[in-house]
């Protein structure tokens, strides 16, 4: 008699389960919420499965993703198989070498693997995009395969298929008939776990693709820079879809068991089950493959194409489409994550046309020689622009930047928990104590440096070491006193919740959390802080330097700017737009308007390489906790 399990085991497991899959639950109970929370639930709604099955965007990732993943899976399938019966008939010392060799990408980390790539293909001088990111797959894909496959080639009975050629089989025969067979196990295993890592692949594909083409963990990663909870409604069908995938695997033999009305052993079932899988994945795989190869032929077309980079979730794509309409042109538009990524790229020799990044990034952009001129008398709109955004520090003469939006760093603090007689001690209301525990600090080096440079009266462009230093113990003092979190732009919803007592945000992130929360309040300490502009600038590269003038006029037009300040929710350079959201829309929110009166406010500068060097090891000591 089998001893059953007691009650700790069992609770054992549901908790094991439950640590599992409360996280997948939560996800999909929140993509049905009607706000944007991703943390308070206002009301049951369908409004993010509408939104994310009309985002052209997404729904070109999931093709991406899903054809990539399958495409790779057959390719790796096949190579790697070949490549293991080959090495059974290879000599001792080849064959350690070549699986050496093969272990050495599923043991580098990612990011190697994805620079190595990279740098591959820009030495190869291949345009990346599509059949880049299916070549990267494919090389990842297949050592996995071999590690699966070539056990079982050691394993089977070499002289089976000598045996079979003795009787009359030819050599394509003992392949299919005998060899393959036995392998069948180490196949399957192979390919599924070829087309998991396909599928869920986000280091490589982000640093070897271009021209537009993303899959879908690109498309999710930059839509966590805002909250989005389209993520939700995206990673709901992709768990229903999984689920699906399962049931029919494992319902479709039963059923085409019973149909026949034959007793079929469980290890039979399990190869059929495998079976069915691999032949709708091969299915499907020839589809998408022919679907790619049109689509590849039908997008050559007389359209100009205009290449621009910004960073995610920073512009209302709607607007993309409205802009190809009116000038019968392509945009092929991709993210970066922050303005380093994207000089990262630009160093591996990726191109594109127009660029939207900081004003320190522009400032060394200029001196590094990437940028080209801006003609101004091209820009019709630029009487629109306030006029405080031209001229800046790091673009004198406004030779390069067409001003996109700005904004300052403050506090946001929670009206019914911060007195605010503490508000005049500035950025030090950061080391009172009677708010330990309910700070959020952003995870920013360069602007946990500036709250702590500020805050001890001096420049957040110093590039004495002493004042670093000091800056350095600072934050060494506060995250020992005060025990800080320190977080990324998951801090909006953490404020809209009320999860602490005060946060050190963006100024355009403000606005949006008070709109949100009645409670919540913002303002910017009199040390003086960070104000930033972002602005649209044309590389050396662009060619077609018309296209990219009118898209920059393009987002200077009032009513664009209004429809994509409405998407992004900071501070447009439109003077008309800016000041409607100041004294309209968002009219309680006047403290979130960047004040430019102030003179101990700065812009940040490019910092020299000593210097930058230095910063980054006492931020990674501040972190490292």
């Amino acid at each position: 008699m089998k001893k059953k399990l007691s009650i700790g085991p069992k609770l054992y497991i549901v908790l094991c389960f439950i640590f599992l899959y409360l996280p997948i639950a939560i996800t999909m109970f929140f993509s049905f919420n009607s706000s944007k929370s991703l943390t308070k639930f206002t009301g049951f709604s369908l409004r993010w499965y509408q939104k994310l099955l009309t985002d052209q965007n997404i729904l070109s990732a999931v093709y991406v993703s899903i054809s990539i993943a399958i495409i790779s899976t057959l390719i790796s399938t096949v190579l790697g198989t070949i490549t293991s019966i080959g090495l059974s008939r290879s000599r001792k010392v080849l064959k350690e070498w070549i699986l050496n060799v093969n272990n050495m990408p599923i043991m580098n980390p990612d990011i190697v693997t994805a620079i190595g790539l990279m740098i591959l293909f820009t030495s190869a001088r291949m345009e990346r995009g599509y059949i880049t990111m299916l070549l990267a797959h494919i090389a990842f894909c297949t050592p996995y395969v071999i590690t699966s496959v070539y056990p079982k080639v050691r394993s089977m009975d070499h002289n089976l298929a000598n045996a079979a050629m003795d009787l009359g089989a030819t050599p394509g025969q003992a392949m299919t008939k005998v060899i393959l067979p036995m392998l069948k196990p180490g196949i399957y295993a192979g390919m599924l776990l070829a087309f998991t890592m396909s599928l869920d692949d986000f280091v490589v594909s982000y640093f070897v693709t271009g021209n537009g083409v993303s899959n879908i963990s690109i498309v999710v990663y930059n839509m966590t820079k805002r909250t989005n909870p389209t993520i939700n409604a995206l990673s709901t069908l992709l768990i229903l879809a999984v689920v699906i995938i399962i049931i029919l695997v494992n319902v479709i033999p039963y059923l085409s068991k019973k149909h026949r009305g034959k007793e079929v052993e469980m290890e039979n079932t399990g190869k059929s089950r495998l079976k069915h899988l691999a032949t709708a994945l091969a299915g499907v795989g020839i589809i998408c493959l022919a679907g790619v190869m049109v689509y590849k032929y039908t997008a050559i077309s007389q359209k100009p194409v205009l290449r621009v980079f910004n960073s995610g979730e920073y512009i209302d794509t709607e607007l993309l489409t409205r802009f190809e309409k009116e000038n019968h042109c392509k945009v092929v538009y991709e993210t970066f994550d922050s303005n380093e990524s994207m000089y990262t790229k630009l160093e591996s020799g990726a191109e594109y046309d127009i660029i939207i990044p900081s004003d320190y990034m522009i400032e060394k952009l200029i001196e590094e020689k990437y940028l080209q001129e801006i003609d101004w008398n091209k820009i019709k709109n630029k009487d629109a622009i306030i006029p405080e955004l031209l001229g800046k520090e790091f673009d004198p003469e406004s030779k390069y930047g067409v001003p996109y939006y700005w904004g300052t760093v403050g506090i946001l603090y929670d009206k019914n928990i911060v007195d605010e007689k503490d508000l005049q001690q500035g950025w030090e209301i950061l080391n009172n104590e009677k708010y330990k525990g309910q700070i959020y600090m952003y995870d920013s080096e360069r602007d946990s440096f500036m709250v702590a440079l500020k805050a001890l009266g001096y420049s957040m462009n110093t590039d004495k070491k002493s004042e670093l230093n000091a800056a350095y113990q600072w934050l060494i003092d506060q995250r020992d006193s005060m025990e800080p979190v320190y977080v990324g732009d998951d801090v909006i919803d953490n404020m809209i919740s009320g999860n602490k007592a005060m946060a050190v945000v963006y100024s355009g992130d403000g606005a949006y959390i008070i709109s949100e929360n009645e409670n919540m309040d913002f303002f910017v300490p009199d040390q003086g802080t960070n104000v930033w502009t972002d602005a649209m600038v044309m590389t050396k590269y662009c060619d077609n330097t018309d296209l990219a003038y009118q898209f920059m006029d393009f987002f200077l037009q009032e009513d664009v700017s209004v429809q994509n300040t409405e998407y992004i929710g900071y501070d447009s350079a439109v003077k008309t737009t800016y000041e409607y959201y100041r004294d309209e829309e968002y009219a309680d929110n006047n403290g979130c308007a960047p004040d430019t009166s102030n003179p101990k406010n700065e812009e940040f500068k490019n910092q020299e390489k000593e210097i930058k060097a230095f910063s980054a090891n006492l931020w990674t000591k501040v972190k490292s906790k």
